[in-house]
């Protein structure tokens, strides 16, 4: 008995890591181009008036008093949130998407439902994650990955979630705008997070990855388990 279980262990350990070995696993970098985002207007910013501090590396210059992110970075990070995203799905993690604006509430749980994740569109209760053991109870597991596809509350806050997640060591992607403040999230997207075509683009992107992800997964076990099974006949 102790043979069969520690063969599949392995099995279970090969299926973990081997994603690990491949810097573009789930080839997420085929799911757009520089065009897709110039097309969806995700270069363009708040009035420079606006402007974080903290968003000025992201910002490749300024027209008429707006500032025009620099997509070249935009590609480089959104591959690298991609990827990660991709990563949490295939090892089954939870995946929550958050976003405070309400003309997107529709679009955000459309897309979390569609792929099988969660969302969270409404007012955030402060203390959602630093004390849900205490709201929950002491058996609830806390998500795996927080996407924000907004990351302000309102025009000037950010959203609260973002600083329980850093409390809670819970990774974060965000699309952030260049009036937001990048630092606490651990995979940042500059971006515009307005426009209604950049926010179908994300959504869409996000749920093609989180899809692939464990469309990949599937196809592991059951190959995993024929193998498994000719190698026993």
């Amino acid at each position: 008995m102790a043979v069969p279980r520690l063969l599949r262990a392995a099995v279970d350990d090969k299926l973990l890591s081997e994603p690990l070995s491949h810097p573009d696993f789930f080839n997420v970098k085929e799911l757009f181009s520089l065009k897709d985002l110039f097309d969806a207007r995700v270069h363009l910013g708040h009035k420079k008036g606006c402007r974080h501090r903290f968003m000025e590396p992201y910002i490749f210059g300024c027209r008429l008093d707006q500032d025009i992110i620099d997509l070249d970075q935009t590609m480089q990070h959104l591959q690298l949130a991609l990827n990660f995203t991709a990563h949490i799905a295939y090892r089954k993690g939870i995946i929550l998407f958050i976003s405070r604006k309400r003309q997107f509430c529709h679009l955000v749980e459309s897309t979390a439902r569609e792929c099988g994740e969660y969302a969270h569109t409404r007012y955030w209760q402060g203390g959602l994650l630093t004390n849900a053991h205490i709201q929950f109870g002491p058996g609830v597991r806390l998500p795996d990955l927080l996407i924000f596809l907004s990351s302000l509350n309102n025009v000037f806050e950010p959203h609260v979630a973002i600083r329980d997640a850093a409390k809670m060591n819970i990774p974060t992607v965000g699309v952030v705008d260049t009036n937001c403040n990048p630092c606490l999230i651990t995979y940042p997207i500059p971006g515009n997070d307005d426009s209604p075509a950049a926010m179908e683009l994300y959504c869409k992107l996000f749920r093609m990855t989180i899809i692939r992800a464990k469309d990949k997964r599937r196809q592991s076990e059951v190959f995993n388990e024929l193998r498994s099974k000719a190698e026993g006949n």
